[in-house]
């Protein structure tokens, strides 16, 4: 097995948080979402977007409380020693900052806003660890309670969030893509 890990985003992993975010939106939300929406956010053009957003997420975040971690794979030897050149192969992502939902209090709840793993590097450990990294993150930062949204129809994600002691809050909203798409909020006590 590759030797693995979490760390902070570096500025040049950017392509590849884009890159593993397109991969693992096409393949989890292919029966999630209309064919056409799905295709407009993970296009080239929303690719290069995404890479720009996640870039700016590691150079300038909006605040010292949001970060963006990423899971790795060591690629070769010199992945593996400490300080190695490479750091690793992105094949997960995580990004948190304080939640901005009117109905919680952003000085003690956080906001997971992605949790994504490649689909070729899933069951692995790499979703667990970036949520167990997230977390001790935001206890450090004086967090109390996790909030985050996932789609209704999504069991793989609502099952793994329930599995790590989430659960739903009772908040719904629904998006228009084409038709409805509800999601709904969980959440879990980090204190």
């Amino acid at each position: 097995m590759a030797d693995v890990g979490v760390r902070p985003a570096r500025r040049e992993d950017a392509p590849a948080v884009a890159a593993t975010q397109i991969r693992a939106w096409k393949a989890g939300y292919r029966d999630l979402l209309p064919e056409a929406a799905l295709a407009q956010m993970t296009g080239p053009a929303a690719e290069e977007l995404w890479r720009r957003q996640w870039e700016e997420a590691v150079v300038t975040p909006p605040t010292p409380r949001h970060r963006l971690l990423v899971a790795v794979e060591a690629e070769d030897v010199l992945d593996q020693v400490a300080g190695g050149p490479g750091g690793g192969r992105v094949v997960g992502l995580a990004s948190h900052g304080p939640a901005e939902d009117p109905d919680v209090e952003p000085g003690t709840t956080a906001e997971l806003l992605t949790l994504l793993v490649d689909p070729d590097h899933i069951r692995r450990g790499h979703g667990s660890r970036l949520l167990n990294a997230t977390v001790d993150h935001l206890r450090e930062d004086g967090f109390t309670t996790v909030v985050t949204w996932a789609f209704a129809e999504d069991s793989a994600t609502l099952g793994f969030l329930e599995s790590a002691g989430w659960g739903p809050d009772e908040v719904e909203r629904v998006l228009d893509m084409e038709r409805p798409i509800r999601m709904i909020r969980l959440a879990t006590d980090i204190a």
